[in-house]
């Protein structure tokens, strides 16, 4: 059973909420199971990721998409009813494409990521419950 909470936090991350999915999400992390912590933690690492390049601060944004697909790696193809291939795929894309882009042009990238529609090479990722 997802617990309301979780899905609040889902609700945030895909309204682009990203501060609010951190705390929603931070407080469930904070009580999860050993085996449920690292789930969680990738999660809140590709929202916070989120939310620094929309303030942005491209290098953090890089640093904690990094570590949240790290985390979420190992919890492929799905996991508590979220397709997880699906967010990783999509927080990657994002990954690479700001890996690729220059730092000093963060504001432009985070106006596109903002401004783009599905299916685009720079979207904010989203979460896909099953």
């Amino acid at each position: 059973m997802v617990s309301e909470a979780f899905l609040q936090g889902i609700e945030q991350f895909n309204q682009r909420d990203f501060y609010a999915c951190h705390d929603t999400l931070e407080a469930i992390w904070i009580d999860a199971a050993e085996s449920d912590k690292r789930f969680y933690q990738g999660i809140l690492q590709v929202a916070v990721g989120c939310y620094h390049l929309t303030n942005h601060n491209w290098r953090g944004a890089v640093i904690l998409l990094g570590e949240g697909v790290r985390r979420l790696r190992d919890y492929q193809p799905d996991y508590e009813t979220i397709n997880v291939a699906q967010l990783l795929e999509e927080s990657r894309a994002l990954l690479k494409y700001l890996q690729h882009s220059n730092p000093d042009d963060v504001a432009e990238i985070a106006q596109t990521v903002q401004e783009s529609s599905d299916h685009s090479s720079c979207q904010f990722p989203s979460i896909v419950r099953l």
